[in-house]
């Protein structure tokens, strides 16, 4: 296999699939206890656990583009996509947590959102 061609995209992901672990792990400490985060059915703990998949899905979705040819390395695209992912995959489960700590926290997902809208845009159109 080649070398990742957008290498911040690679270190990125493979650092937010080890917070994945780290914060599962430490999740997972807690779990068994009935009233953790509220409870079961709790919006805290159903958006906490929303963070830690986060960081597992966009981690695995920043390694992935790190060996995308398209768009072409080097070109606008590329820049502006790879910096994209970079943005969603932190924020996303950054502003999940920190909605699971201040509900009104929930009004930043817009960034994110954006972030991996704008990520995904501009690899389809930097592709042939």
């Amino acid at each position: 296999m080649n070398a990742p061609i957008h290498v911040l995209n690679w270190q990125t992901g493979w650092w937010l699939l080890l917070l994945s672990f780290v914060t599962g792990a430490g999740m997972g400490l807690f779990f068994h206890r009935e009233d953790f985060l509220g409870g079961y059915s709790s919006f805290r703990r159903r958006i906490v656990r929303l963070g830690h998949i986060a960081l597992a899905a966009l981690g695995m979705l920043n390694v992935i583009f790190s060996y995308s040819s398209w768009p072409l390395p080097e070109t606008t695209a590329a820049s502006v996509a790879s910096l994209a992912f970079v943005v969603g995959g932190v924020a996303m489960p950054t502003v999940c947590f920190l909605t699971g700590w201040r509900e009104r926290c929930r009004h930043l997902f817009f960034i994110p959102v954006l972030a991996l809208l704008i990520a995904v845009s501009f690899t389809i159109g930097g592709a042939p």
